[in-house]
């Protein structure tokens, strides 16, 4: 064992007195974590946004080299792609052929009583103007589909003969102005399960009013000091009136009506643009 020694020593020589070792990755600092409304400090969110910094600081060189990829298919972009990919971007390419087949028309249809319609992605705003005063109504198609209950199929009842109509009924703001002054009344709507396709089964109203209240129409952000009406508890005599109010100015059961039309088609049309981004996103 003797003959073994000069070499150990003779290596340990060649690494020194301390063997250097590669440095680990330096990774931004978090911030510290403190309770709430301790000197102002960053908290919850202050280590959020930090942890985000950190994912989007990208990958780095460590002690190993640099981070191989999985095991995947390359087409250039520099983007992972695996076999899963694929198969993925060819289900989506038959979704949107199913969702198009199915899909009414590639135009918007229009709300009659001379509502202008504009759009900015799932956000949608009708106005029309009537002896002084402006109503305006505005929804987002997000979340306004609701829950099925599903039913097993009866024998020799196909399966997409027992699929149930999708049907978008959002919530909606209908603001009353008067060009005169400086307010408007504001009406939070929306659809009670309830009422949903009853079409012209009875009289009862297809949308219901849920809050009032008075907004300042030369302020952007909505003043939670001004009072609002709850019509949980209200009176039906006055509620009533409310509701012939809106009447009167084009918000009534064919305008409702027509707003699902519109608003179910609005989210159809996104949510086919949503899968072809999606397999554009998987694609490359």
């Amino acid at each position: 064992m003797l003959k073994f020694l000069p070499r150990v020593l003779c290596s340990a020589s060649r690494l020194g007195p301390r063997a250097a070792l590669p440095a680990p990755p330096t990774l931004p600092p978090l911030l510290l974590l403190r309770p709430a409304g301790a000197g102002g400090g960053p908290g919850i969110r202050g280590l959020t946004r930090s942890m985000w910094l950190l994912c989007r600081s990208g990958p780095r060189r460590g002690a190993l080299g640099s981070i191989r990829p999985l095991n995947g298919l390359s087409c250039g972009c520099g983007a992972l792609h695996t076999e899963g990919d694929k198969a993925f971007a060819e289900f989506l390419t038959d979704e949107i052929k199913e969702e198009m087949k199915i899909q009414k028309s590639s135009k918007l249809p229009t709300v009659s009583g001379g509502w202008a319609i504009g759009l900015n992605g799932t956000e949608a705003k009708l106005v029309r103007k009537v002896d002084g005063e402006k109503v305006t109504v505005c929804f987002n198609i997000n979340n306004s589909i609701p829950p099925t209950m599903e039913e097993e199929p009866q024998e020799g009842q196909k399966d997409a003969e027992n699929e149930p109509e999708i049907i978008s009924t959002p919530n909606f703001v209908v603001e009353v102005t008067k060009l005169s002054n400086n307010q408007s009344l504001v009406f939070d709507c929306h659809y009670p399960e309830d009422e949903i396709g009853h079409g012209d089964e009875d009289e009862s109203d297809v949308f219901a009013i849920r809050e009032v209240s008075f907004q300042s129409t030369t302020e952007d952000d909505w003043k939670d000091t001004s009072y609002t009406l709850n019509t949980d508890s209200l009176d039906w005599a006055l509620y009533d009136h409310l509701m012939d109010f809106l009447a009167d100015r084009g918000v009534d059961n064919t305008f409702a009506d027509e707003l699902v039309e519109l608003s179910t088609a609005l989210e159809h049309q996104e949510y086919i643009k949503f899968l072809e981004d999606l397999k554009g996103f998987i694609k490359c």
